[in-house]
């Protein structure tokens, strides 16, 4: 029996997989199949393994009875799994959007990248306001608050003031 388990395709999730009707726990996702509070319907939950949110609840299909969910099997788990890992997917890309912001500015002798870098500490919030040339070289670095306001405009008069620390 042990060899078998060797050839498992979940043996690194082995000792944690569970496979019940309303609760689906494998590669690093749990679906909970809980009753949906707002009416008389079932909903499912995906958690990824370690956060306390889930990425994704939405209704969850009512059984052949029409009073008891229908049971999580293995296709309907991955299609769950693929739709909450899109889901965190995209708010990443929404978070390092807002985070990481950037403008070209083009001047007589040279292109010039200003980066502007939000670090989101919970006690002490920062940005990096740094500068590259086009072969990737950086120029300059000074930390400014986090709610500056980069535009080619601010990035222009950063550049023309020597790369000095703007005013808060």
């Amino acid at each position: 029996m042990h060899n078998t388990e060797l050839h498992d395709d979940s043996a690194a999730d082995h000792g944690n997989a569970i496979h019940e009707p309303r609760l689906w726990r494998d590669d690093g996702w749990t679906a909970r199949v809980i009753k949906n509070e707002d009416d008389e319907g079932w909903a499912v939950a995906m958690i990824k393994d370690g956060e306390s949110e889930p990425a994704l609840v939405g209704p969850w299909t009512m059984g052949r009875d029409k009073k008891n969910p229908k049971p999580l099997d293995t296709p309907a788990f991955h299609t769950l799994v693929k739709t909450a890992a899109e889901i965190l997917r995209r708010h990443e890309q929404q978070l390092h959007a807002t985070l990481h912001k950037s403008v070209t500015v083009n001047t007589a002798s040279a292109t010039i990248t200003v980066a502007l870098d939000i670090v989101p500490d919970e006690d002490d919030p920062y940005a990096l306001l740094s500068a590259q040339d086009e072969d990737g070289a950086q120029l300059a670095e000074v930390r400014v608050v986090p709610s500056f306001k980069l535009t080619r405009t601010s990035a222009e008069k950063w550049m023309e003031n020597g790369f000095r620390k703007p005013a808060d």
